[in-house]
């Protein structure tokens, strides 16, 4: 039996407007809040004794390509003092950032970036938004669903029939 987990009545007490969704799948809590209070539910997860949310172990970006709004913004959060996990999501179309929370957990500098890179989702007074992966000139951002594939023959040395020295070993 799990222990009950407080995470999601607390968040609807003290946001009853930002809560748009609450979801509990496999124990798992997940929270879909408005965009706007993503840096105040946060900093009270984070603050509240009760709750201790006091690391923000991932964030990343979902494309729903052909939704709207297309692009989810997910925070996965632990207490390590309560042993207790919960998820936070916010909604974004293309044309609409998400608040930065490097203030609050400045580890998502870097998870921040990497969205952006990926999914081309901006975030809204980040210290450093720019891209962390591609190349400066690299066009579009290659995690959305539009981006196109494409295709380039890649050599590699050891399939190679020149490197081989005993030419018994080398493919006809």
């Amino acid at each position: 039996m799990t222990a009950r987990n407080p995470t999601t009545e607390r968040i609807k007490e003290q946001f009853p407007e930002a809560v748009i969704a609450v979801r509990q799948i496999a124990g798992e809590q997940t929270v879909v809040v408005e965009r706007e209070q993503i840096v105040e539910i946060l900093e009270f997860l984070r603050d509240e004794e009760d709750l201790d949310y006091n690391m923000l172990v991932d964030l990343t970006g979902v494309d729903f390509l052909g939704r709207t709004p297309r692009f989810e913004v997910v925070y996965h959060l632990l207490s390590m003092r309560h042993k207790r996990r919960v998820r936070l999501k916010v909604l974004a179309e293309e044309t609409e950032s998400v608040p930065s929370v490097v203030r609050v957990f400045p580890t998502t500098n870097f998870h921040e970036r990497e969205v952006y890179d990926m999914f081309g989702i901006d975030f809204e007074h980040h210290p450093d938004l720019r891209r962390i992966l591609m190349p400066d000139e690299w066009e579009g951002h290659p995690l959305r669903k539009d981006h196109p594939l494409g295709y380039e023959p890649v050599a590699f040395s050891h399939n190679s029939n020149e490197i081989y020295r005993d030419k018994s070993f080398a493919e006809d």
